[in-house]
């Protein structure tokens, strides 16, 4: 497997500018205990790197008889597209059990990619914001280490890690917002009058 340079980790993975580029790191793990299987993948014109990861899998001719857990690390939190094409991806092999770790999240404030978000966390793909176990295991495993990097490894992670709750605690408010929204549903279909404007709280940052 090529390995990124500790530049392009450092670049990409940064969660607070924006990265240039989407990647996309898996790791696939037999249950049998076999060796892992690791890859990484990038944004071509046509495909996002998503679209990429699922068709690289499916050519993989993996055996339905046995399970597999999947850990994806993305520098983007999926499109729509994406999430919708992942979730029905999943379903078509239930073999595989996939997580998907994101360093930022995409277009977070605009409704479309709220969906995308709450898509994926409603599914048997949940998607959640990579802190320092998965930095630290997408450093160990997908990073060329042959030659040292021109900053300190650990302080690095820490920052990434740092700069990640944010980012978590807004992926919860997203996720509380569609809780609230399955609430006021819920109440209005018991017909109990309108949910007064207090008890509705959407944040979407």
């Amino acid at each position: 497997m090529a390995l990124l340079t500790a530049k392009t980790f450092s670049l990409q993975f940064n969660n607070k500018r924006y990265p240039r580029k989407a990647l996309l790191c898996y790791q696939l793990t037999p249950q049998n205990g076999s060796t892992p299987t690791r890859g990484h993948l990038k944004n071509k014109k046509k495909d996002h790197a998503e679209i990429r990861f699922i068709n690289k899998i499916k050519s993989m001719g993996l055996d339905e008889t046995q399970c597999y857990q999947v850990t994806c690390y993305l520098t983007w939190s999926p499109c729509l597209s994406c999430a919708r094409k992942l979730v029905d991806f999943i379903k078509a092999y239930d073999h595989l059990n996939l997580r998907i770790f994101a360093s930022r999240l995409y277009y977070h404030w605009r409704p479309r990619y709220q969906e995308a978000l709450l898509l994926l966390c409603g599914s048997q793909v949940p998607v959640e914001v990579m802190g320092l176990p998965e930095f630290t295991d997408c450093w160990e495993n997908f990073v060329d280490h042959e030659e040292p990097p021109s900053f300190n490894p650990s302080e690095k992670l820490e920052e990434l890690d740092k700069n990640s709750r944010a980012i978590k605690r807004r992926l919860e408010r997203i996720k509380q917002s569609r809780s609230v929204d399955v609430l006021e549903n819920g109440l209005r279909s018991l017909q109990l009058g309108p949910v007064t404007p207090s008890s509705s709280t959407h944040n979407s940052r």
